[in-house]
């Protein structure tokens, strides 16, 4: 079999990498078409993953808009050569690949927001795979999987903290270090949307280093305030850095369910936040692994508490164990689904694949 993997952002390369190697290592074709955003081209060099890319996006708004054609015709023109069997992705890009290369199309969806893209995708879909907290309805050929998409590399099955971190980040065995992590809002579905004012930030950094060392990882690559340090370690390393902290608190979406995964309190400030909220962050925050605030005075307070906290990491990691033992692999399930389409099908394949329901 020949599979496409699109992986445009990051935590798409994350979610990929290891059903690529998996696939690869059992004798199949596979390429990854990636796009230039953020570090997605130094995870696919450090994970050393079949790659090419298609094009370049910057970290402000409406660049993607600005760079579409050329990121078609690089599409394009790269899926018509490789001529895959099957294609992956997260929305459109993978969608009208398969339509042109007349492929199936596998699309692993968890952000209700997108809707422009879901629109732009779902004739080309084959197969809608969401978390089971999803909020919406894709169609008939929409199918739920019982975790969230972060389990594909965060699952205790794939995934060992490495607590030599600490050393690399310079901080002691027992030193409390807080993540701050801020949002750049320059995906096309952040449009309209806002985390933490400039202001804002100086605010948490000022609050927390009173209590522990503050590491600063900006999507837009910002100044750091004064009292913090940037993450200028190899982004492959952030999970590492995330499991051993004290407290998460972040203006972005992704990290945040990390950290929840990881036992790692966290605090998510931005404008999604609300009743209307992505289904993910509802339910974490129902499980007490995470707290959703839009107000900024609650924010400081929370995150205030938190730090100072003795016992918080503990009780943390006790409820992120007990979520997470009734949730699938997501690597496993996406192997699977991508085997499905095989001549050859072997019996526990097909058993994992019941890990997936119709919704």
């Amino acid at each position: 079999m020949r599979y496409l993997f699109f992986t445009n952002t990051p935590a798409h390369v994350h979610l990929y990498r290891h059903a690529v190697e998996r696939l690869d290592e059992r004798g199949h074709d596979v390429l990854v078409l990636g796009r230039d955003y953020g570090c997605t081209q130094a995870l696919l060099d450090y994970y050393d993953l079949p790659h090419e890319i298609y094009g370049a996006c910057d970290t402000t708004k409406f660049s993607l808009f600005r760079e579409l054609p050329e990121h078609y015709l690089g599409i394009f023109r790269r899926t018509l050569r490789y001529r895959p069997d099957l294609v992956f992705g997260v929305g459109s890009y993978a969608a009208h690949a398969g339509a042109l290369a007349r492929s199936p199309v596998v699309v692993v969806a968890d952000s209700e927001p997108t809707t422009l893209d879901h629109l732009a995708a779902r004739p080309f879909v084959d197969t809608f795979l969401t978390p089971h907290t999803f909020g919406k309805d894709l169609g008939g050929n929409h199918y739920e999987f019982c975790g969230f998409k972060e389990l594909a590399y965060l699952h205790p099955a794939v995934y060992d903290p490495d607590p030599t971190i600490r050393d690399e980040l310079g901080v002691g065995p027992d030193e409390r270090y807080v993540v701050l992590r801020f949002n750049a809002f320059g995906s096309h579905h952040d449009v309209g949307q806002s985390g933490f004012s400039p202001e804002k930030r100086r605010h948490l950094v000022d609050t927390l280093a009173e209590h522990a060392t503050v590491f600063v990882s900006d999507e837009a690559d910002g100044p750091t305030p004064e009292q913090a340090r940037p993450f200028d370690l190899h982004p492959a390393r952030l999970h590492d850095a995330l499991a051993e902290a004290s407290l998460l608190v972040a203006d972005t979406q992704t990290m945040v369910t990390e950290a929840a995964l990881l036992g790692t309190p966290a605090i998510r400030s931005n404008s999604f936040v609300g009743d209307s909220d992505m289904g993910n962050f509802l339910e974490l925050e129902r499980e007490g692994l995470i707290y959703n605030r839009q107000d900024f005075d609650d924010v400081l307070d929370r995150a205030h508490e938190l730090v100072k906290d003795d016992t918080a990491k503990e009780r943390w990691a006790a409820k992120r164990d007990a979520y997470v033992a009734d949730k699938v692999n997501l690597t496993e399930v996406i192997v699977d689904v991508a085997e499905r389409a095989a001549p050859v099908r072997t019996e526990s394949s097909m058993e994992r694949v019941a890990a997936v329901s119709q919704r």
